[in-house]
């Protein structure tokens, strides 16, 4: 009898539901929401709102797109946390009802392992390409910077993490500080492309072990912005290029240079990224150069499983599924979670 796993992802502002044959994505639909760019970042409230609003038809078109009714399903898998609680609550009660209803059991996924796992989601007709444990995942996105040791499917250990702001956080908050809008990573990635990486240099901290810093980036930015708008009014506008790609040259340094270290201390060269910042195409092309130069196996997920989407949560928990977890109707989401 076939497995059919529902994922269901509301972390922040997109809806997703996605629907998984025997580990093999059959659909994965999600639902974006605008209005936030007006307001230069997410606002909780709205985002919660729009969840309620898309929840039914973004789960009835995974499933219409799947091709089977809702009494086909096995299990039900959810993002639990880390994200805004609000969003959480409407994606994990409706896990729960149709859980309840169906009279099936379902699974809570930590939203992060859902990103460790990218590179499982198979798909009919594209050959897949895993990487084989134990491997490093360098978890990159708006509100997380970590390097995770991945030991299984449910066996994970974080080696090194920022201990201030995300690398995510700090091109959303270049971007604002160069005036070009929300989100801010694929405006800087663009303009990126179009400079010169070596024209500016930004401050690097220097953070003991494996952990990452990068307020000091951003306030070495602010700070040298500053005294350049005082000297010349236009200065933005006549290198915004080159400051997005000298900016984002140094976000990736940092980036790499931990990971090089954690694979030199692990032995392992199976590495991989996840995240919404592993869409940055500077990320990708220096992750691949440093696996060529230090003959690293690497693996990059498809840019549409980099941002937040339910076929990750769905594969997530089709492996918890089948070790047997489960999880009780009285679970609460969280925005927080200490650990995997």
């Amino acid at each position: 009898m076939a497995e059919y796993i529902l994922g269901i992802e509301s972390s922040c502002d997109d809806t997703s539901a996605a629907v998984l044959r025997d580990g093999v994505l059959l659909s994965n639909v999600i639902a974006s929401q605008q209005v936030h760019k007006d307001y230069g970042g997410v606002v909780p409230e709205l985002a919660s709102r729009a969840h309620e609003l898309n929840i039914v038809p973004v789960v009835s078109e995974a499933l219409a797109k799947a091709g089977i009714k809702p009494a086909e399903l096995t299990a039900i898998a959810f993002t639990r946390g880390p994200g805004l609680l609000g969003s959480l609550l409407v994606g994990t009660s409706f896990a729960k009802s149709l859980s309840l209803s169906l009279d099936i059991p379902m699974v809570m996924v930590n939203h992060l392992q859902g990103h460790l796992l990218a590179n499982f989601i198979r798909q009919e007709g594209v050959e897949p390409r895993e990487p084989a444990f134990p491997y490093l995942c360098l978890l990159v996105s708006g509100g997380n910077s970590q390097i995770v040791r991945v030991d299984s499917p449910v066996d994970y250990t974080i080696l090194g993490q920022t201990i201030d702001d995300a690398v995510g956080e700090a091109f959303d908050k270049c971007s604002k500080m160069l005036g070009l809008g929300y989100p801010g990573g694929p405006v800087i990635d663009r303009l990126a492309k179009l400079g010169d990486p070596e024209r500016f240099k930004f401050a690097k901290p220097q953070i003991p072990g494996l952990d990452y810093s990068f307020s000091g980036v951003k306030t070495s930015l602010l700070y040298f912005v500053r005294d350049r708008l005082a000297e010349d009014p236009d200065f933005l506008e006549k290198n915004k290029e080159d400051l997005c790609a000298s900016f984002q040259k140094t976000l990736i340094d940092i980036l790499m240079t931990k990971l090089i270290r954690a694979a030199k201390q692990t032995g392992i060269r199976e590495i991989t990224i996840g995240g919404g910042v592993s869409a940055n195409s500077g990320l990708r092309e220096r992750l691949v150069q440093e696996g060529k130069k230090r003959r690293w196996n690497t693996y990059l997920p498809e840019f549409k499983f980099t941002t937040d989407n339910a076929a990750m949560i769905a594969v997530a928990g089709a492996f918890q599924y089948r070790a047997g977890v489960r999880t009780p109707l009285d679970v609460a989401p969280v925005s927080r979670m200490a650990d995997f």
